[in-house]
């Protein structure tokens, strides 16, 4: 193992996990800020990417391409949205049934499973292509991290006005919220839309960059979601307070999930392997999130095992002090998460 090939590697796992930031920050609106689970994204993903590929291979403009590949997520959350209030379907239905939906919707868009876009022949606004040996203004990385941080900004903004207030009230308390005189169904639609437009918009970058659009390409998107979530809470909740804060925090979280994704396949680490480091994530946020509620409550039972994490081994340099620790949590949760990654992949495995 040479550790150029890791350092060689970094560049392209930031981007990575830039682009997919924005997808997470989606993916935070629902599950954080309208507390909806949403699992519309894995088909949300798809739709922005093959939106954005079949607009630039027509000849429209790059930034037209992702406009219209935000306003299909916006239609996407639309659906979900309708199928949730109107209707009447649970949230975690809804989106699944759109989910599906949207697979048949992408083949139709794409006319066929994949769709590539050439860069030397197309004008596209970030690709694998531009990550090093390019001009700084041309470089994934920094047009990826300007486009996370107005997309923070807007939303940040969002939130502060009567209407974003409105969204959060929602989330935070609904039949309060409806007391106050707030429509809650218009806002739970409103937010699901938004929060799909996001994920879309990530997916027409995703696309770009790895030249290509395939109807496969959003399959556990939300899960990648959900541990971005988890990670930048983990590591930031401490000390970021500011909703753009909490917001940036998610987009670093993604970012430390690439760079982890990264490390292990450095490692040689199997790649199948992988989705279950991301099960014990999920399984992780599931546990938190039943801890409160008395009949699900079981899932958070479990024990933490660890090493100094009681009193961290602590390595004084004089300059500076670091301190190591290491600390695995087991819970019902998380188990059970590991077996379905796992039966999972044996079914995959089977059907090569």
């Amino acid at each position: 193992m040479n550790i150029a090939t890791l350092f060689n590697a970094m560049p392209g796992a930031l981007a990575q996990g830039l682009i997919w930031a924005i997808m997470a920050i989606g993916v935070y609106l629902t599950f954080r800020i309208l507390d909806v689970a949403d699992l519309t994204v894995d088909g949300t993903l798809g739709l922005g990417g093959a939106v954005c590929i079949m607009c630039m291979i027509s000849g429209m403009n790059v930034w037209l391409s992702l406009l219209l590949a935000f306003g299909a997520g916006l239609l996407a959350g639309l659906v979900t949205g309708l199928f949730h209030t109107f209707m009447g379907i649970p949230a975690i239905l809804a989106g699944i049934l759109t989910q599906l939906s949207l697979y048949s919707v992408n083949l139709k868009i794409m006319g066929k499973a994949n769709q590539a876009i050439n860069v030397d022949k197309y004008d596209l606004l970030v690709s694998l292509r531009y990550i090093k040996g390019v001009p700084f203004y041309r470089n994934t990385i920094l047009i990826v991290a300007v486009l996370m941080v107005v997309v923070i900004a807007i939303l940040y903004w969002f939130f502060g006005t009567e209407l974003g207030c409105s969204i959060r009230a929602t989330g935070c308390n609904a039949n309060m919220a409806r007391a106050q005189g707030i429509n809650t169904n218009f806002n739970i639609v409103l937010g699901l839309m938004l929060s799909n437009g996001l994920v879309a918009f990530s997916g027409a970058l995703l696309s770009q960059y790895q030249g290509f659009a395939d109807v496969q390409m959003g399959r556990g998107a939300i899960v990648i979601g959900l541990a971005a979530v988890v990670i930048g809470e983990a590591v930031f909740s401490k000390i970021f307070r500011n909703f753009a804060l909490k917001l940036l925090s998610v987009g670093i979280g993604s970012v430390i999930y690439y760079i982890v994704m990264q490390i292990c396949i450095w490692f040689k680490i199997d790649t199948d392997l992988l989705k279950m480091l991301s099960a014990i994530v999920v399984g992780g946020l599931i546990s938190e999130l039943t801890r409160d509620i008395s009949f699900l409550s079981w899932l958070s039972y479990g024990q933490t095992f660890g090493i100094g994490l009681s009193s961290p081994l602590t390595v004084d340099l004089g300059v500076f002090t670091l301190s190591f620790g290491v600390g695995l949590t087991l819970n019902v949760a998380v188990i059970i998460c590991i077996i379905v990654s796992m039966v999972l992949y044996g079914t995959v495995y089977r059907g090569r």
